[in-house]
C-alpha cells in the first residue's frame, strides 16, 4: 500500500497520461479504495435529519465502477457494502483522474465542470417525504464535498480539534508552524515526529493527525518509546524507537526517509535533543527544515539545562548558538574543510521556545578569506559596509 501510496500522491499534479499509466499498473480498484479512504477521513460529519444514500459513479476508459456513501446525522460518512441500497437520492459522476486530482492536486487546480451531477434520481412513490429528502440529500452532500476537497484549515483549528498540544496550552507555536511550513504544504512532504504523547493507557498521536490533515499530500510518521501502531492508517505510521539511541535513529531514517520536515517534540532531554539532530539532520532532504520543540528545558537543571539566564552549549539553545556559528563558517574557519552541519545548515531561526533549522548548500563565501588590513586599504575609500 506504502509503494501506491507514494505514486498516489505525487500523481495529483501530473498529467493524464502519466495517472493513466499509474491506474494501468496499480488497478481501478487499488487506486479508487485507497482515494475513497482520504475522502472519508476529509469529509465533516453530515447533520442531515434523514439517513441518506449519495453514489459516485467513476469511470477510467471503458471501466466503470460505483461508490455509495452512507450518510447518517451526526456519524461519519460510511461506503455501504453487501446489497446496493434501496434508494439513492444523488448520483454524482466523476473520472477517476478528476477524483485523484480533486484529492491529491494543487488548491488552485479547477474545481467545477469536473463531475456530473443528478439530485433525487427517481421520483419518490411518497410525495410527503420529498421536503426531508430534498433537506437531508443537500446537507449530506455538503459534507460529503468536504471530503472531495483539499482541505485549507487554520492550523489552530486543526490543532484543537486534533487534541495537540501545540497551541493554546502552554504553547503557541501553530502561528510559527504556518508561516514556516507554508512552502511545504502543498507538496508530497514526508514528516517524521519525535513523540507521538498519550499516558495513561492514551495512545496520543494528535499532533500526527494534526499534520496528516494539514498536509492533504503528506505522509507522517511518529516514533514512540512505546508500540503505538494502533494508530496506524494510510498516510499515517507510528513506529517504536528510542531517540537517544543514535543507531536506531539511524535505522529508522534509512528505512523511512529521507524526510522534508523532522519535529522533535519528544522527550526534551538536552542530551536527547542533541543526540537526535545529529542523527537525523543528515536525513533530511536539501530544502527541508528541522523543528526543536521546547527549548525552555536549556534552562532547567534536572533535563541537562543550565540554571541562569545564559545556557550551556551542551543544551538546546546551545546548539542553535553553535548552527549560527556553523552558518557563517566561511568568515572563521577560511579554507577548512567544513562539517556536516557547516555546509549543510542555511537558515536558523528561533522564536519562542521552537526553532527552525533550514537544510540547503551553505556555499556563499562573501568576502574572500585573503582579505586582510592591507587589502582593505587598497580598496581606498569603498568601505567594508558599502
Amino acid at each position: 500500500m506504502s509503494g501506491l501510496l507514494d505514486r498516489l500522491l505525487r500523481a495529483g499534479t501530473t498529467s493524464d497520461a502519466e495517472i493513466s499509466l499509474l491506474v494501468k499498473e496499480e488497478g481501478v480498484d487499488a487506486v479508487l479504495a485507497a482515494l475513497v479512504d482520504e475522502v472519508l477521513l476529509r469529509a465533516s460529519v453530515p447533520t442531515n435529519p434523514e439517513p441518506v444514500d449519495i453514489a459516485l459513479d467513476l469511470t477510467h476508459d471503458t471501466e466503470t465502477r460505483r461508490v455509495v456513501f452512507h450518510c447518517v446525522g451526526s456519524e461519519r460518512i460510511t461506503t455501504s457494502a453487501g446489497e446496493a441500497p434501496a434508494e439513492i437520492t444523488r448520483e454524482l459522476g466523476m473520472s477517476l483522474t478528476h477524483l485523484l486530482r480533486r484529492v491529491y492536486g494543487r488548491p488552485d487546480q479547477r474545481r467545477t465542470g469536473d463531475f456530473s451531477d443528478v439530485f433525487l434520481p427517481s421520483r419518490p412513490d411518497d410525495l410527503s417525504r420529498l421536503p426531508g429528502l430534498v433537506v437531508s440529500t443537500s446537507l449530506a452532500s455538503g459534507a460529503l464535498m468536504t471530503g472531495l476537497t483539499i482541505p485549507r484549515h487554520e492550523l489552530g483549528a486543526l490543532c484543537s480539534s486534533s487534541g495537540s498540544d501545540k497551541w493554546a496550552s502552554f504553547h503557541w507555536y501553530t502561528g510559527h508552524y504556518e508561516r514556516e511550513f507554508a512552502p511545504y504544504r502543498d507538496e508530497p512532504v514526508r514528516l517524521l515526529e519525535i513523540g507521538i504523547g498519550g499516558f495513561d493507557g492514551d495512545l496520543g498521536g494528535g499532533s500526527l493527525r494534526m499534520w496528516k490533515r494539514y498536509f492533504h499530500r503528506g505522509q507522517v510518521f511518529g516514533i514512540d518509546l512505546f508500540d503505538k501502531s494502533a494508530l496506524n492508517e494510510p498516510r499515517q505510521t507510528a513506529l517504536v524507537c528510542d531517540q537517544s539511541n543514535p543507531a536506531a535513529l539511524t535505522a529508522l531514517a534509512r528505512e523511512y526517509g529521507p524526510f522534508d520536515i523532522v519535529i522533535d517534540d519528544g522527550s526534551h532531554e538536552n542530551e536527547h535533543v542533541r543526540t537526535s539532530f545529529d542523527a537525523l539532520f543528515p536525513y533530511v532532504r536539501p530544502g527541508g527544515l528541522y523543528v526543536i520543540e521546547d527549548m525552555q528545558t536549556a534552562y532547567i537543571p534536572h533535563m541537562g539545562g543550565t540554571e541562569g539566564p545564559s545556557a550551556g552549549p551542551d543544551t538546546s539553545i546551545g546548539l542553535i548558538k553553535r548552527l549560527v556559528d556553523d552558518l557563517h563558517y566561511h568568515e572563521h574557519t577560511p579554507g577548512g574543510t567544513p562539517t556536516v552541519t557547516q555546509r549543510d545548515v542555511v537558515g536558523v531561526r528561533a522564536y519562542r521556545n521552537i526553532a527552525f533549522v533550514e537544510k540547503g548548500t551553505n556555499g556563499e563565501v562573501g568576502i574572500p578569506p585573503w582579505m586582510d588590513d592591507a587589502a582593505w586599504a587598497a580598496l581606498g575609500a569603498l568601505s567594508p559596509t558599502d
